[in-house]
């Protein structure tokens, strides 16, 4: 039997068609995802900090970049990639105790993180909007 016939007859690696998404894959996905994000947010407040100690014009500049809507944005989406990759860590925190690893209770944590990280976004934003 020939190489070719050997390598046909080898059954494929499972395909991701194939798989279904569960909440906690899904969350895990998130939690990496936004780990990665908060380098590039944390270079913005490096970034803000730099700014304060260099003098008031470009402090000035920087605060007027991050007060546009699309800096505001860009803080909104790195104060929620840190509040929901906290959230996560939590989870992991109760997982690792042996707490919370049948089914139920892992969609239930996935759930929370998501719902959470997103309510607590929502009110932090609203409460400094209302405070500044």
């Amino acid at each position: 039997m020939s190489t070719a016939g050997l390598k046909a007859n080898r059954p494929l690696s499972p395909h991701l068609q194939i798989h279904r998404i569960y909440m906690t894959m899904a969350m895990s996905i998130v939690h990496r995802i936004t780990g990665v994000g908060l380098y590039f947010g944390t270079l913005l407040v490096v970034w803000w900090l730099v700014a304060a100690a260099s003098g008031s014009a470009y402090f000035d500049f920087v605060n007027r970049i991050l007060g546009s809507w699309i800096g505001l944005l860009v803080l909104f989406l790195y104060s929620w990639a840190l509040i929901h990759h906290m959230l996560g860590g939590l989870r992991h925190f109760i997982w690792d105790t042996g707490r919370g690893l049948d089914k139920p209770a892992r969609d239930y944590l996935a759930s929370a993180t998501l719902i959470g990280s997103i309510t607590i976004t929502v009110l932090l934003w609203i409460v400094g909007l209302l405070v500044r």
